[in-house]
């Protein structure tokens, strides 16, 4: 391996379009100059158009992976895709910080799939903000943004109590489609889009968080890193007219 490429790693699902989860995130990662490693959360049946099902990688076999990846390889950052539950999710979470407290994390909240499907189902709020404290940047969806915060205000000038790092992406936002905001405990960050059309993509929320990730991994702070990803993503955005997007570009 490459003393010059940083090393990342990607823990979600296998969707066999290659639209989205680790084969995405492998694509983006090798754009990035990256090495990425991968853990399979879970074996999907899906096409770029249709969710059909998923069977869930047991969280031992997930944990004895990620063990072995840290004591051979120095990992600087990690994206988190879709899990069944938010004690897997605090599993994974808690292990990454023992192996390796310095190494960053990223949290793309796939609550569901763009087809309806549920993936996750919010039940505990204390729980859910202990996890969260561990995470350097989740990066929902307005409507993943209701489900995980029903009280938060948008006009908020950081993000819910404590909270590091909190990207709302401006896919699903009705009023401004296409801006993302950043909220941090420094203040919140604006990130206009730079196109006015664009083809939409099966997975573009994959590739954003692991275009961040990337970004993170090379040394950049979060608000440059979320700023690159997203000129990254739009990109992807432009490459075909297809679902299923290019990431030469």
């Amino acid at each position: 391996m490459s003393a010059n490429r940083p090393s990342v790693l990607t823990i979600a699902g296998f969707d066999p379009s290659g639209g989205a989860g680790v084969l995405a995130d492998t694509k983006t990662f090798e754009q990035h100059k990256v090495y990425g490693f991968a853990i399979n959360t879970g074996n999907t049946i899906q096409t770029e158009n249709a969710f059909y099902e998923i069977q869930w990688t047991e969280i031992h076999f997930v944990l004895n992976s990620l063990e072995k990846l840290f004591e051979n390889y120095t990992i600087k950052a990690v994206k988190i895709g879709i899990i069944p539950s938010f004690n897997y999710l605090k599993e994974i979470v808690f292990a990454v910080k023992k192996l390796s407290s310095q190494t960053k994390i990223v949290w793309d909240t796939v609550l569901k799939s763009s087809t309806e499907f549920d993936f996750l189902n919010i039940e505990n709020q204390t729980d859910l903000i202990e996890i969260l404290k561990e995470i350097d940047l989740i990066t929902p969806n307005y409507d993943e943004m209701k489900k995980l915060f029903p009280e938060f205000n948008l006009l908020s000038k950081s993000p819910p109590s404590g909270i590091r790092g909190l990207l709302l992406k401006g896919g699903h936002n009705p009023n401004k489609v296409g801006v993302d905001y950043l909220y941090t405990p420094n203040g919140i960050y604006k990130y206009l889009p730079k196109i006015d059309n664009c083809y939409e993509k099966h997975g573009s929320g994959c590739v954003l968080s692991s275009a961040i990730t990337a970004n993170l991994a090379l040394g950049q702070n979060l608000e440059t890193a979320c700023q690159n990803a997203k000129i990254y993503t739009e990109n992807y955005l432009l490459s075909n007219t297809t679902k299923l997007g290019f990431h030469y570009v």
